[in-house]
C-alpha cells in the first residue's frame, strides 16, 4: 500500500487548480535559468505593482486632511491640528497591526490568490472616500460625527500597510537565496515609492480644472473625490493581473515554530526597538510631514502657494529619498557593518532633528526642509542597515547554541536561518507601530496651539493664536533627539562595544554585526 501511494502522489498533486507550482527549486541552476528566472520575475513585477498601490492608499490621508476645509467640511467647527494628525496616524496603525496576520496569509491562500484579494480589498477605502466627499450627508452633521465617521474610513485606509509583508512573505519563496536581496529590496523599494506617488500625484489630480488665480489662495475649491477614485482603476489593474498572471507555489508555508521560538530571543526585540526608530521614522514623518509643515510654516506656503497648492509643501522629496537610500544602507552594512552604519544612522539623525528645531525657531523653512531630507535619507540607510544585521546576529547565535549544546553546525544554522526571517517578519511590524507614535508626538505637542485657537472667539484671534504657538513643534522634535540618542546608545552596548561583551548575555559586541 506505501509502494502505491508514493508512486502515485506526484499524480494526484500535479493537476492543482489555481496556478499552484508544485516542483519550484529555485537553488537548481538548471532549473532557475530554465524555467525559475522568468516565473519568478513576472510574479516579482505584480508583487511591486500591488504593493506599491497598496502603500499609495495607506498614506492617502496625508493628503486628504491637507484639503478637508477645502472640501467643505469642518465649516462649522475647524478640525483641530490633534483631530487631523488621528486622522493620519489611525491608517498606521491598522496597518502596523496587519501586517502579522498578512504574513501568514500567503501560507494559507497562496501567493496569487492573496494578492488578488489585498488588492482588491483597496477599492473600500478609496470607495469610502470618494463617497465621503461627493454625498452631502457627512457635510450636514455636527463636527463629533464628521470626525468619528472620517475616522473610521482612514482606519479602513489601513489596509494598505499589511500587503507589505505579505508581499516580502510571497516573493521570498521563489528566489534563491543568492538572489533574494535584490529582490526583496526592489520589492520593498517599489512599494515605499508609492508614498511619493500618492504625495506628489494627488495633490494635482484632485485640483483639475482650478485656475491657479484660485487654487493659491488658502481655502479653495477641490475635486477631493477624484483622491480616491484616481487608484480604483490601477486597483482593478493590480487584482486581474495578479489573478491572471502570478502563482502559488506549494512550498510556501508559515514556519510557525521559528516565529514563536525566535519571540525568545532578547536580540528580536533589541532589533525590532532599533527598526522603530528607523523604519518608525520613516513612515511615521512620510504620514505627518505634509501637515506639519503646513501647521508651522503657513505663512511661507501663503507666500509660495504653488508649493503649497501643487505640491503638498514638498513632503513628498523625504519619502522618495528614504526609498532611494534603503539599498544604499544595506549595500554600506556590507562594507563596514550593519551595527556601525546604524550607530552613526541615529547619531546623524539625532543631529540633523536638532538643526530642524533651529529652523522652527528661527522660521526658516529651508533650514527645517533640509534637515529633514536629510533625516528620511539616513532613516531609509537605516532601513537596510537593520535588516542587514538581523541575518548576521542569528547567524552568531545559531554557532553559539551550537557550540554549547554540542549540536550539529549545519542543522542548528538552518534553524536559526529561519528564526532569523521570521525576526525580519517580526521586526516589520513592530517597526511600523514607530509611525504611530512618531505621530502621536507630534499630535500631543499640537494640543496647545489646538486649544488656543479655539479658545479664539473671532478670525483675526485665531490667526494670532496660530502665530504665537508655530513653534509648537520643538517639543515633539526634542523628544525624537532623545530617542534617537538611547537608539545608538543602544546600537553601541549590544553590537559594538566589545568591553562590555563579556558582561552583558545579549551583548554580541564582539561580532562584525
Amino acid at each position: 500500500m506505501s509502494v502505491i501511494e508514493t508512486v502515485e502522489k506526484p499524480a494526484i498533486v500535479a493537476p492543482r487548480k489555481g496556478r499552484w507550482i508544485d516542483d519550484w527549486d529555485p537553488e537548481n541552476p538548471t532549473f532557475w535559468e530554465r524555467t525559475g528566472k522568468a516565473t519568478a520575475r513576472r510574479n516579482l513585477f505584480f508583487s511591486v505593482f500591488a504593493e506599491h498601490i497598496g502603500f499609495s492608499i495607506w498614506v492617502l490621508w496625508s493628503v486628504v486632511v491637507l484639503n478637508l476645509s477645502s472640501a467643505g467640511f469642518g465649516a462649522g467647527q475647524a478640525f483641530t491640528p490633534s483631530e487631523l494628525f488621528w486622522l493620519t496616524a489611525t491608517p498606521n496603525l491598522v496597518g502596523a497591526a496587519l501586517r502579522i496576520p498578512y504574513t501568514f496569509a500567503v501560507p494559507k491562500f497562496g501567493g496569487r490568490l492573496w494578492t488578488a484579494i489585498s488588492a482588491a480589498l483597496l477599492l473600500v477605502p478609496t470607495g469610502l472616500l470618494a463617497a465621503m466627499v461627493h454625498f452631502d450627508w457627512l457635510r450636514e452633521q455636527t463636527h463629533g460625527t464628521q470626525f468619528a465617521v472620517m475616522v473610521l474610513i482612514a482606519a479602513v485606509a489601513g489596509v494598505g500597510g499589511g500587503n507589505f509583508s505579505s508581499s516580502m512573505a510571497n516573493i521570498s519563496f521563489f528566489y534563491p537565496e543568492k538572489k533574494k536581496g535584490f529582490a526583496l529590496g526592489l520589492n520593498a523599494a517599489g512599494g515605499n515609492l508609492g508614498v511619493t506617488v500618492v504625495q506628489l500625484v494627488a495633490p494635482l489630480v484632485i485640483i483639475i480644472g482650478v485656475p491657479f488665480a484660485v487654487a493659491k489662495n488658502p481655502v479653495h475649491p477641490v475635486h477631493l473625490a477624484y483622491a480616491g477614485i484616481m487608484w480604483m482603476p490601477f486597483i482593478v489593474i493590480a487584482t486581474v493581473g495578479a489573478w491572471l498572471f502570478m502563482d502559488n507555489l506549494s512550498i510556501a508555508r508559515s514556519d510557525t515554530k521559528s516565529y514563536l521560538s525566535s519571540l525568545r530571543h532578547s536580540h528580536t526585540w533589541i532589533v525590532a526597538l532599533l527598526y522603530i526608530g528607523s523604519f518608525g521614522s520613516f513612515i511615521g514623518f512620510s504620514f505627518a510631514l505634509p501637515l506639519v509643515i503646513k501647521l508651522t510654516f503657513p505663512g511661507f506656503l501663503t507666500d509660495h502657494p504653488f508649493i503649497g497648492t501643487y505640491l503638498a509643501g514638498l513632503g513628498f522629496l523625504g519619502a522618495l529619498i528614504g526609498s532611494v537610500t534603503r539599498p544604499l544602507g544595506g549595500w554600506l552594512s556590507d562594507r563596514i557593518g550593519g551595527a556601525r552604519v546604524t550607530l552613526w544612522v541615529f547619531i546623524g539623525m539625532a543631529a540633523c532633528t536638532a538643526v530642524a528645531m533651529v529652523g522652527v525657531s528661527q522660521r526658516s523653512f529651508a533650514v527645517f526642509f533640509c534637515s529633514y531630507m536629510v533625516i528620511f535619507a539616513l532613516s531609509g540607510a537605516g532601513n537596510g542597515s537593520i535588516y542587514r544585521m538581523i541575518p548576521v546576529i542569528f547567524g552568531e547565535l545559531g554557532r553559539r547554541d551550537a557550540r554549547s549544546t554540542g549540536g550539529d553546525q549545519a542543522a542548528t544554522a538552518v534553524i536559526f536561518k529561519r528564526k532569523a526571517a521570521a525576526v525580519i517578519g517580526i521586526a516589520g511590524a513592530i517597526g511600523a507601530f514607530g509611525g504611530f507614535l512618531i505621530q502621536q508626538i507630534f499630535r500631543l505637542a499640537s494640543v496647545p496651539v489646538g486649544n488656543a485657537v479655539a479658545a479664539a472667539t473671532t478670525p483675526v484671534a485665531k490667526e494670532a493664536a496660530a502665530a504665537a504657538h508655530v513653534t509648537w513643534s520643538t517639543s515633539a522634535l526634542g523628544t525624537f533627539i532623545a530617542a534617537y540618542g538611547v537608539l545608538a546608545l543602544v546600537t553601541w552596548v549590544f553590537y559594538l562595544s566589545k568591553s562590555l561583551a563579556g558582561s552583558r548575555a545579549p551583548s554580541l559586541a564582539h561580532v562584525a554585526v
